[in-house]
């Protein structure tokens, strides 16, 4: 895992904006335009306001995204003849994104993304019984995950959001105080892209494994499912999981099997080789630790959108919404069907506490736990 040892601290938000927090627009749904950008009022949690914050460029880019869970709840691109649509999951109100059943819709998950077997790791010597949420074992932090937190907003402008939480030594079972940021941005220094960075420091040693859980459907809508979408993932290999989704340990070859995708292929032409279908995490093949590489590429045939993944971390979790079964009703009324998005979670490998080959996710204290992702868009004939 790379770590650097400082990162640049970032400025809060000033008084005046958090007195804006309850002005009566927000109370009427409006949106209300800042000097540092616009938000709009999303729902109430107990005593709590929760906002949507709009996040552009002048390509046609947009994102929308909530404090509650730094969840990615729109994003906003355009197709081949430059129709916009929205290319994520998700619901029109707060009320969905609380109900029971929510599949991380756009959320960050953590402090550990992806499973950790048993809900339980050892750290010198000691054992840590962390919440178990999946069959006995650990996923996406537990029960109370960062996707379930409100968290805070110390920066916006037109094209920046950056959320911070801490989690508590204990939340969830996990040791130490972690403090985390997250920043979302659209910048032309990454072409048509939004990027994700993720920072975190703690004062105890702690696994640490942050990503982001959105689910793509690059038709925006027009079609139900992505099986007719086309795929690449740069990954000669892969981690082996048994039928509860727990790595082995073992690691196999993708080499002309149904897990081979070096070469861009339609997600359903393989899918019902896999059993259960792909919940997977690819290996990420690079020279050295560091480094933002491109992963992965999806493609769109219908509407043309094109999208290209880059990331420092060494794995990215492919899957293609197989727990989705129609009982969900996302945008417009429209019911959320099995295969109706995929998630490309880039990250470290699940259950690595448990797995000493896999790569280190124990964050020490004076360490600073440092990643990014981007998702880069363009259009195709």
């Amino acid at each position: 895992m790379k770590f650097f040892v400082s990162i640049a601290l970032i400025s809060v938000l000033t008084c005046s904006m958090i007195a804006a927090c309850n002005t009566s627009k927000e109370k009427d749904k409006e949106i209300i335009v800042t000097e540092n950008g616009s938000k709009k009022y999303f729902g109430t949690i107990g005593s709590d306001s929760v906002y949507a914050y709009t996040i552009k460029n002048n390509k046609g880019l947009k994102a929308v995204i909530t404090n509650y869970g730094a969840t990615l709840l729109e994003l906003w691109t355009p197709d081949r003849s430059g129709i916009m649509g929205d290319v994520v999951l998700g619901y029109d109100s707060l009320s969905g994104y609380l109900q029971k059943g929510n599949p991380y819709f756009g959320a960050i998950v953590g402090r550990y993304a992806n499973r950790i077997g048993h809900a339980a790791f050892t750290i010198d010597g000691v054992t840590y019984k962390i919440t178990a949420n999946e069959n006995g074992n650990t996923l996406h932090g537990g029960l109370k995950g960062f996707n379930r937190v409100i968290w805070t907003i110390d920066q916006v402008n037109d094209s920046i959001l950056v959320l911070s939480y801490t989690s508590h030594d204990g939340e969830e079972g996990f040791p130490g105080n972690l403090s985390v940021k997250v920043e979302y941005g659209i910048s032309s220094k990454y072409g048509n892209a939004l990027f994700i960075t993720y920072t975190a420091m703690t004062d105890k040693k702690t696994p640490v494994n942050l990503t982001n859980h959105t689910y793509f459907n690059l038709s925006a809508g027009r079609d139900s499912t992505i099986l007719d979408e086309e795929l690449a993932i740069h990954s000669d290999k892969y981690t082996v999981v048994n039928n509860l989704l727990i790595p082995t340990g073992e690691i196999a070859g993708v080499q002309n099997g149904p897990m081979d995708f070096r070469k861009r292929k339609k997600i359903g032409k393989d899918l019902a080789r896999i059993k259960g279908g792909y919940d997977h995490n690819f290996i990420i093949e690079r020279k050295s630790d560091s480094g933002m590489i491109g992963i992965a590429s999806l493609y769109d045939p219908g509407s043309g959108r094109f999208m290209n993944v880059l990331t420092t971390q060494p794995g990215v979790q492919f899957y293609t919404g197989n727990f989705l079964d129609g009982t969900l009703t996302g945008r417009d009324g429209k019911k959320v069907v099995k295969y109706g998005g995929l998630c490309l979670e880039t990250q470290h490998f699940p259950d690595s506490p448990n797995q000493p080959a896999f790569p280190n996710t124990i964050l020490e204290p004076g360490q600073t736990y440092n990643e990014m992702t981007i998702y880069q868009f363009s259009t195709k004939p």
